[in-house]
């Protein structure tokens, strides 16, 4: 059973959301051979006030 977890900001749609997940299945069964029924993808979004890069909050950018 692949078990994919995701981190991305918030802010994208849910069709966006949708996409990735199926796109992400889709490559995982191809090079894993795992049925997609058997595929499982977290996503966890974060507020951009909760993650930062070089010191910077992405909420002050």
């Amino acid at each position: 059973m692949p078990l994919i977890h995701i981190e991305l900001i918030e802010g994208r749609s849910q069709e966006h959301l949708k996409n990735l997940v199926a796109d992400v299945t889709a490559a995982v069964v191809k090079n894993t051979g795992a049925p997609a029924e058997h595929v499982h993808v977290v996503l966890n979004e974060m507020q951009k006030n909760r993650y930062a890069v070089g010191g910077t909050l992405k909420s002050d950018e």
